[in-house]
């Protein structure tokens, strides 16, 4: 009988042990591939967030501030100032406005088109303009009172509240670019349709959000209207978020059309080529703009809570990997030295006849990975099926911890000024916590069981060449 057979059929010779055995080896296992595919997945998504956020500079008007600053707006012949800087690899002109739906807009006293944004504005001073779009967010309580917040009402007669305030119809953001990215310097995701090809010159195309097309029944092809002109769905684009979502994109030159303001910009997205130039690129733009000419700051700086969040699960899921594939290789090998011990005379036999120490050790080697095969087939169903439960757990867990460091007295103030994305101690980050998505693919899969038959093999050829040494009469007279 050759070693193989001989080692398949002592893995199923107690098919009670056998079952008990694969099941106590699938759970260590699935635990190790779940942890595998978590630490994978975080480390994919910190590698994102250092590639596309951690790079990128903002840039707005000196003193701007949504509807609360002032100062004067950036123009297009600055961009070329900023791309002139050192490790400056793109420079990125917005220009935002304020579609405000034509019914709603012409029940408001503030006028319907190139009016300053109120709420909602944009950080260099949005302009307001009509569409024939209906916003994909109900206002709700949060809107209505933004809007009304300092208000007297409807019936105002300049002494006091004397009348119920208008429903507020929310706003749609609109924004110019000049290339295929979003305000925080990423990459649109168009999921139907095609961009809207040359950024620099002025286009009837335009891209809208997935909620806002859904909310108006558009897609790909599909027209609407902005202060009276017809545009047309190039593509839909999915920005992750609600809000996000409720949006338009045009190119820069139309919408500095739209917005009667040639030549200027409400923002600069500006890219560096690495996360250890940011600093200096920062600080050579700020000298290059004027400090008195515009604002520099770097993207998002409070996603760095976010990576340092995500680093502390990466970690945590690598050392939980570490301890679960231990784990698995000391049941393997508590298993073999039983089944070497009980086996000794089997061993003393195998030895008289001629048998060497590595046909021996093979044979129990490969019995052991018989039984982790087993196991491996159950781990890994166990965790495609648990890990984004594991990862997202793990997330939650570390990310509430961080919160309650970082939540200063009084809570997160007013929709978490200063945060982008507002609503909470991370901001936009708290989106891109949970937008990590663990999945079991085969390399990862694959990589797991390959250490864990590593560690099988260490575990199964130590106890049986330790027997293995003994001289056949030792063991057939202890017999």
């Amino acid at each position: 009988m050759s070693v193989l057979a001989r080692s398949v059929g002592n893995a199923f010779r107690n098919k009670i042990r056998t079952a008990a055995v694969v099941a106590v080896l699938a759970v260590a296992i699935g635990l190790a591939l779940a942890m595998l595919v978590a630490n994978q997945a975080v480390g994919g998504k910190v590698q994102e967030l250092n590639a596309s956020v951690g790079t990128v500079l903002t840039v707005n008007p000196a003193g701007a501030q949504g509807f609360d600053g002032g100062g004067e707006p950036l123009t297009t012949a600055q961009t070329a100032t900023a791309a002139a800087v050192p490790n400056v690899v793109s420079v990125v002109g917005t220009k935002a406005l304020r579609l405000e739906t034509a019914t709603a807009a012409s029940a408001s006293t503030t006028g319907t088109t190139a009016q300053q944004a109120g709420p909602g504005g944009g950080p260099g001073g949005g302009t307001s303009v009509t569409t024939n779009l209906q916003a994909a967010i109900d206002a709700g309580t949060l809107g209505n009172r933004n809007n009304t917040s300092g208000s007297t009402g409807s019936g105002n007669t300049g002494t006091g509240n004397t009348g119920t305030a208008p429903t507020f119809s929310l706003p749609i953001t609109a924004t110019g670019i000049g290339a295929e990215v979003d305000t925080a310097g990423k990459a649109l995701n168009i999921t139907s349709g095609t961009g809207l090809g040359d950024y620099t010159v002025a286009s009837t195309k335009a891209l809208v959000g997935t909620t806002l097309a859904t909310k108006n029944n558009l897609k790909a092809g599909s027209t609407f209207t902005i202060a009276g002109k017809t545009f047309t769905v190039a593509g839909i684009f999915d920005a992750g978020t609600t809000f996000g979502n409720n949006a338009v994109y045009t190119t820069l030159a139309e919408a500095q059309a739209l917005a009667a303001t040639p030549g200027e910009l409400s923002s600069m997205v500006v890219t560096v080529n690495s996360m250890a130039n940011v600093d200096a690129a920062k600080t050579a733009l700020q000298t290059a703009l004027g400090s008195s000419k515009a604002d520099v700051t770097q993207g998002q700086r409070n996603l760095d809570t976010a990576v340092s969040s995500l680093d502390s699960v990466k970690n945590i899921s690598l050392v939980a990997f570490i301890a679960a594939l231990g784990t698995a290789g000391l049941i393997i090998l508590l298993i073999m030295v039983m089944l070497v011990r009980e086996r000794r005379r089997e061993i003393g036999v195998l030895k008289a006849i001629g048998a060497r120490n590595r046909t021996i050790g093979l044979q129990f080697v490969l019995e052991a990975l018989v039984l982790v095969a087993l196991g491996s087939v159950v781990g890994a169903a166990i965790a495609s099926v648990a890990s984004g439960g594991i990862a997202s757990a793990l997330i939650s867990s570390n990310s509430s911890t961080a919160a309650t460091s970082q939540r200063g007295p009084g809570g997160g103030g007013f929709g978490g000024a200063g945060l982008p994305g507002g609503g909470g101690p991370f901001g936009g980050a708290s989106q891109l916590l949970t937008s990590v998505t663990a999945s079991a693919s085969p390399g990862v899969i694959a990589a797991g069981v390959a250490a864990v038959f590593g560690v099988a093999v260490v575990g199964a050829l130590v106890p049986a060449l330790l027997t293995a040494r003994i001289r056949p009469i030792e063991v057939l007279r202890g017999e």
